[in-house]
């Protein structure tokens, strides 16, 4: 043992006495027991040394991606795939609204979230959060035309005052609709708590999205500011840059596993939203713990999204992008504002016709996750999912 670690051996008495008050002896010995290498002393000593505050942390768990994960199987009394049941039922905390759908969203991108997805996923009983772009006058065309639809749609808003008004001229205009999606890049701003709050305050009824974060102390704060549903997911989408530009994220399993645990504890629930690039990452994601799971890029590229056919070497594209790239900023903002950097790419999505096809694969694959692991309804599938660490999900001889 070093002479170092014997001085810290002889201070850590008077260390602990001295903060009595926040640290117990029992959460000491708590810790020592946890630790099974010499240097385990700095991480005692460092919390009640006022020493961390001044130095950077690492939190030393592995956190996990739907990529580091597959559902082990477990014996079923299923006979088919036919006889599990996708339909979940929600009563929300704050807005006291009900839910009853197949619990899929479409993402408030402005090439995924539109009316014509909404259209197609409503026969499904899924739900399409509506991007924030469409006019009061588009909306109430969208109301006339398909009202039936009303019931399963969000309208998108940002924190903007621009934006609140838009969202009020929405909601004023198409009454029918009961959900709203409070929708920006870092939810960890106190700007967006109160934002929270004054929509709360203004909308007691409906039921509010909000997000995004990963943790689960802002998930509970956003519950506890009058949100219903959080949007969890910082950096995981298709064409969002955020961790290469900023460093900032945090793996999908995890940061839904976490904020599912605290905002259940509190009455309140999630979305995942991003990370999903097959029917196998949602029926995680729902394993997890997520109450919903929004999709975009799964989404992409069908005859519901915005944008023309692009056409090259005899082969069709659709232009996908994410709401923080250049080309959104350039279409909605005039361009990237000086002080800030693009966080999304744009791409060409192979043009897949009808997302009808998709829909049902997406569903088919859940269905089959559930019988796997022996849970007749999705609202089983989390209480029936085990986790194990693999190094390689897939065969890649012709991948």
């Amino acid at each position: 043992m070093q002479r170092s670690d014997w001085l810290l051996w002889a201070a850590l008495p008077v260390i602990l006495v001295s903060r009595v008050a926040k640290h117990t002896i029992d959460s000491f010995f708590l810790q020592l027991f946890h630790k099974k290498q010499l240097g385990f002393i700095w991480d005692l000593v460092l919390p009640f040394s006022g020493l961390s505050s001044r130095m950077p942390r690492i939190d030393n768990d592995i956190k996990l991606d739907f990529k580091d994960v597959l559902l082990r199987p477990k014996r079923s009394t299923l006979k088919t795939r036919s006889e599990v049941e996708l339909t979940r039922s929600f009563m929300f905390r704050n807005s006291g609204q009900s839910y009853q759908g197949i619990p899929i969203i479409a993402a408030n991108m402005d090439t995924v979230g539109t009316f014509g997805m909404a259209r197609a996923l409503c026969k499904f009983s899924l739900f399409t959060a509506i991007h924030k772009h469409y006019t009061v006058e588009e909306w109430k065309d969208f109301a006339a035309s398909s009202p039936e639809c009303l019931e399963n749609v969000a309208v998108s808003s940002g924190t903007g005052q621009s934006d609140f008004q838009h969202l009020e001229k929405v909601l004023s205009a198409v009454p029918q609709v009961r959900y709203i999606c409070l929708d920006v890049a870092n939810g960890y701003s106190e700007q967006f708590v109160q934002h929270v709050k004054d929509v709360r305050a203004r909308f007691p009824k409906h039921t509010i999205m909000a997000g995004n974060v990963v943790t689960g102390e802002m998930v509970e704060e956003l519950i506890l500011s009058g949100a219903d549903i959080i949007k969890v997911g910082i950096g995981p989408g298709s064409v969002c840059t955020t961790r290469k530009k900023t460093g900032v994220g945090y793996p999908q399993l995890s940061a839904v596993i976490e904020c599912a645990d605290s905002a259940h504890g509190l009455n309140g629930h999630i979305i995942s939203d991003g990370g999903c690039s097959c029917p196998g990452d949602v029926a995680k994601a729902f394993g997890a713990g997520a109450d919903f799971v929004m999709l975009g890029g799964m989404l992409s590229g069908h005859t519901e999204c915005s944008g023309e056919i692009i056409e090259k070497n005899g082969k069709k594209y659709k232009l996908f992008y994410g709401m923080s790239s250049e080309t959104a900023m350039t279409k909605h903002s005039g361009g990237v504002a000086e002080y800030r950097a693009s966080e999304g790419k744009t791409v060409e999505v192979p043009f897949q016709g009808d997302v009808e096809h998709t829909i049902k694969d997406i569903l088919g694959g859940i269905r089959s996750s559930c019988t796997y692991v022996g849970a007749a309804k999705l609202k089983e599938l989390s209480r029936r999912t085990t986790f194990i660490r693999v190094t390689q999900q897939l065969n890649p001889m012709f991948s």
